[in-house]
């Protein structure tokens, strides 16, 4: 059996090398990131696949966590998993995942696996015994022999027999040793079953730091895979680029990488106003590199308080990511901030043609803003960031928002902007703001059961000044999960500038956000939207004809169809 194995890997490893890329040349696609830290309930595979018929419009791939059992006795996001052959996950069943990843298949849109064969858990105590699991008839276990002689096991009281680590170590999991045959034939058997059992598109791979990259180059090799990306996390160009080359397989480069130098670059530049980053060392403006690299805003990690989150101008910086070259990845909690925006980014991008290899005509800082020309198949895409200014003769305005204007050749083909409708964001009845209050309104996790508030600016603090802060009020509870106001109480009069939200000091806590006065922030902390009064009606011709009624640009009118108005001094929305 063992002989038979070997040679039906081998046979794949043929088959595989003649389509395995790495990423596609030439790729027009936009990814989502569907899931942030402890997105349990939005990433639910049922949740996502209610959403398949809007965002297979927009999204051609969307990379959603581990799937496979991580046997823990609460939620948890899968990167210490103990099966790989196994997928029922905090996110729903494995039948459950099956369907989600065939309807959006059926949409056209692949759905991308996040690998995590660096490191394994144990099913029990014994950290060096891990299940047997059968595939296709041929059963598959690892052993004391498949962990790498240096992993943390060995200080207590385990005797790991594997070869020593080729990469950084993982605390808390055991760290496999690549180098074995036994662990090669196990993982090559668990990514054929994500790709031709389970369905899915495509490899997300974690840190990947932790071994030699050359694995990766024969896993994809073998698999044949179309889509791989790896987290190299790096803010050196050079070592990301090393890691890349580092997959060849017969000198064909395996596997794309995240941008991740362009990630600090956006952080500087959007954040700190310093625009001549963004003309740094990154994977997106490398013509050997370019087709391989993943760009993004956010991520699972980085939007997470104590990493890196970008706090201003996220708008601005999606725009940036969806007109350069590379494979733009948006992340689902801006997705469902800026939905409108990031739809309208990426029919623009569309519709200009620009790809993953796309050329950069343009680009150039300035102490207020910065400019961005990329040629696209269609017709040339042009970004004024910040205060930038430049003649647009030959451009019409596509989108604009703060910070950031994106015109487009007047030959482009804009109508499928038309179609697209503004997100009316409308509170639950329940979260009301009187006139004059400043409070924020904040949708905990499941988890949470006090939740504090902690606001500031460069002055003030309106929480008290002692950590963990002022508490909140339970005011209901929407999306399944418990609504909590703060509300500000003291003599100032100014607002704050960032708030927090933390579970009472129990070592869970939003980033920092920017204050909104009325804000309402999901679980992740993404502002879904102000409370400002707005009350929802249903239409009728009494409701338009009392008073006096204006449209958002202060025009005064007599509403005709559903909308947006302003009528004695609140914003109704009549649907």
């Amino acid at each position: 059996m063992k002989r038979i194995l070997i040679t039906l890997f081998s046979l794949c490893a043929i088959i595989g090398s003649m389509v395995a890329q790495g990423w596609p040349s030439q790729y027009g696609g936009v990814m989502l990131q569907g899931f942030y830290w402890d997105s349990y309930v939005d990433t639910k595979w049922t949740n996502l696949e209610s959403q398949a018929d809007e965002m297979s419009q927009f999204f051609d791939l969307i990379w959603v966590p581990n799937s496979a059992y991580a046997n823990a006795t609460s939620n948890n996001m899968g990167y210490h998993p103990v099966y790989w052959f196994n997928h029922r996950s905090a996110f729903g069943t494995e039948a459950e995942l099956r369907s989600m990843i065939q309807t959006f298949k059926q949409k056209g849109t692949g759905i991308i696996e996040d690998v995590v064969i660096n490191h394994r858990i144990s099913a029990g105590s014994n950290w060096l015994v891990f299940p047997k699991e059968t595939y296709k008839g041929v059963e598959y276990q690892l052993t004391a022999d498949d962990i790498c002689c240096d992993d943390e096991s060995k200080d207590n009281g385990y005797t790991p027999n594997g070869a020593y680590d080729t990469g950084e170590p993982w605390g808390g999991a055991r760290d496999l040793d690549h180098a074995g045959a036994n662990v090669q034939q196990n993982v090559m058997a668990y990514e054929d079953f994500l790709l031709n059992d389970l369905g899915y598109a495509g490899f997300r791979y974690d840190f990947v730091k932790g071994f030699a990259p050359r694995f990766v180059g024969l896993y994809n090799q073998t698999a044949g895979v179309q889509y791989s990306v790896g987290e190299c996390w790096d803010g050196s160009k050079t070592v990301v680029t090393n890691w890349i080359n580092g997959t060849k397989k017969d000198g064909i480069i395996q596997s794309a990488a995240f941008d991740f130098p362009l990630k600090y670059y956006i952080n500087d530049a959007f954040s700190q106003g310093q625009w001549s980053r963004l003309n740094g060392g990154c994977l997106a403006d490398d013509n050997n590199y370019k087709r391989y690299a993943v760009t993004f805003v956010d991520n699972h990690d980085t939007g997470r308080s104590g990493e890196c989150p970008l706090y201003a101008n996220v708008e601005a910086a999606n725009a940036y990511i969806l007109t350069m070259p590379g494979t733009p990845c948006v992340w689902l909690s801006h997705w469902k901030t800026y939905k409108t925006t990031i739809k309208k980014l990426i029919m623009t991008r569309r519709a200009t043609g620009i790809t993953n290899q796309s050329a950069i005509l343009t680009k150039q800082a300035s102490a207020n803003g910065y400019i961005l020309k990329v040629e696209g198949s269609k017709g040339n895409a042009l970004l004024l960031l910040g205060s930038a200014t430049t003649a647009t003769d030959g451009f019409k305005l596509a989108v604009e928002g703060t910070n950031y204007k994106l015109y487009v050749s007047n030959s482009v083909d804009l109508s499928a902007l038309d179609e697209i409708q503004e997100d009316t964001f409308i509170a639950p009845d329940f979260c009301t703001v009187a006139d004059g209050e400043v409070c924020a309104f904040f949708e905990a996790p499941n988890s949470w059961s006090i939740v504090k508030c902690w606001a500031w600016d460069a002055s003030n603090n309106y929480t008290g000044g002692a950590w963990p802060g002022a508490s909140c009020t339970k005011v209901g509870r929407n999306n399944g999960k418990f609504v909590w106001k703060w509300t500000y109480n003291g003599a100032l009069t100014t607002q704050p500038t960032f708030i927090i939200f933390n579970n009472n000091n129990n070592g869970q806590q939003t980033a920092d956000l920017t204050f909104q006065n009325g804000g309402y922030y999901n679980d992740a902390g993404a502002l879904q939207g102000i409370v400002t009064g707005v009350e929802a009606i249903r239409w009728q011709k009494t409701d338009a004809t009392s008073n006096v009624w204006y449209d958002l640009q202060g025009r005064r009118i007599t509403p005709k169809s559903p909308g947006i108005y302003l009528h004695n001094n609140k914003k109704i929305v009549i649907r």
